[in-house]
């Protein structure tokens, strides 16, 4: 038998040791013997609170779960209304998370964190979302996460140190720009320049749907080094810098919009912008390849977001349609309700079963990206289908904020359009999978 056994200083605090046991030959490929007894129970229901006996999940990800579902348990679903009904950071919830090492848990441990990986990091940010925090909880520290993930790859061991450590401890935050007004997904097209004067760049241009500018110190930001007609393929002359937000220089404008409240989002223009270069990362034009590195992760993380947000949708009507009478009996005795919402844990359970499959390929080294853009895909319209069928079976209530489920139908819209829509992955699905031309 072989064992893999994790230190216990990986671990954020909270999470114990544990020793993951796999036998030389799965069971699960050899023929059950008639001898054994079979269990005869659901691994969850829909109505548990952040269950951990989840299959497929290795007892790596399980220890995450309890140990994050215990700090999550303490932010109720009413401190999530009024923070974000009065668009008020969640810093209670940001502290705690840092103060227990979490949100270093896929960064090196050299640098204060867990060296986990993106299957791991999966379960923390859904059992976030999941405990009722919504996106509004999952994207407070998504940044964190893995967004420094090129300056990890990438970055010297002087930017390394000077970057990862405060980010891990929670000391600073941090933003991503990259998306632009003019441009949107067509990255490969964005505006934004720099220009090389000394020992510093001069900045000028915009971002858009900024998350997080209001509270962040430091950006990691993309822009053209080199003009897109001087270069021999448009992916080349994009350079990446992690720099100080400068505020004097750089205008913050939050945008207003459907929900996520509680995490702000944000346009950004610059002009005369100096930039040290010492804060580049990487070589000068190849950005673009760096910025790539870590889309595949990026797009495994909001799935497991979305499902949390899904499934405490599920957890939610599950018990307000046992409790609800009408007619003399419970709602969720009538098929008009049961069977939307048995649909909806099939099409969550099924969406989970491929985010975990794409975060295992990607732990393992896999670089394509099919099934991390179709776990993304089928993990929001999953989420989407369950927040407003929740919405639906609380009838009028349903519309009231005090239910709750009204802020996870708003927030689950986000995860259909961000960070790339359902469009543009079938696009991909069908380029890279059914090898079918492009369309655009």
């Amino acid at each position: 038998m072989q064992k893999f056994v994790f230190s216990a200083t990986r671990f954020p605090k909270g999470l114990l040791l544990c020793e993951a046991v796999r036998p030389a030959t799965s069971p699960l490929r050899q023929r059950p013997s008639l001898s054994v007894p079979r269990i005869s129970r659901v691994h969850s229901r829909a109505t548990d609170f952040l269950p951990s006996d989840l299959p497929g999940w290795t007892e790596s990800q399980r220890s995450v779960r309890e140990a994050v579902a215990t700090i999550c348990a303490k932010y109720t679903d009413e401190y999530w209304l009024e923070r974000d009904s009065e668009h008020k950071f969640p810093w209670e919830l940001y502290n705690d998370l840092a103060s227990n090492g979490w949100l270093g848990i896929c960064m090196p441990q050299k640098y204060g964190g867990s060296d986990l990986g993106i299957s791991e990091a999966a379960v923390m940010l859904q059992t976030i979302s999941e405990s009722g925090a919504g996106m509004n909880g999952a994207s407070s520290v998504h940044m964190n996460i893995f967004g420094l993930e090129p300056v990890a790859k990438f970055g010297t061991e002087e930017q390394k140190e000077r970057w990862l450590v405060p980010l891990i401890q929670g000391k600073e935050r941090a933003c991503f720009g990259v998306t632009e007004p003019n441009t949107g997904l067509d990255t490969l097209r964005l505006q934004s320049s720099a220009r090389r004067e000394g020992d510093h760049y001069v900045l000028r241009g915009s971002k858009t749907f900024i998350s997080t500018a209001q509270v962040a110190e430091k950006i990691l930001i993309l822009v053209r080094t080199t003009p897109l007609e001087d270069v021999k393929k448009p992916t080349q002359g994009l350079s990446l810098f992690y720099t100080d937000l400068d505020r004097s220089t750089v205008q913050v404008t939050p945008i207003s919009k459907l929900g996520r409240n509680a995490v702000d989002t944000n346009v950004l223009f610059f002009d005369g912008w100096k930039v040290p270069a010492e804060d580049r990362v990487g070589a000068e034009g190849d950005g673009f390849k760096m910025v790539m590195h870590g889309m595949n992760a990026e797009r495994i993380l909001v799935g497991s977001e979305a499902l949390g947000l899904g499934y405490a949708a599920l957890r939610r009507t599950s018990q307000y349609v046992n409790e609800r009478v009408v007619f003399g009996q419970p709602i969720g005795k009538y098929q008009g309700i049961q069977h939307p919402l048995a649909e909806c844990w099939m099409n969550l359970e099924a969406a989970r079963l491929v985010i975990y499959q794409a975060a295992r390929l990607y732990d393992e080294g896999y670089g394509d990206g099919e099934y991390a853009n179709a776990g993304k895909y089928l993990a929001a319209e999953a989420a989407f289908k369950a927040a407003e069928r929740a919405v639906m079976s609380h009838g009028g209530m349903g519309y009231a904020k005090e239910c709750h489920v009204e802020r996870y139908l708003r927030e689950s819209t986000l995860s259909r359009i961000a960070p790339v829509s359902a469009e543009m992955i079938k696009n991909y699905i069908g380029q890279r999978v059914l090898g079918l031309p492009k369309s655009y």
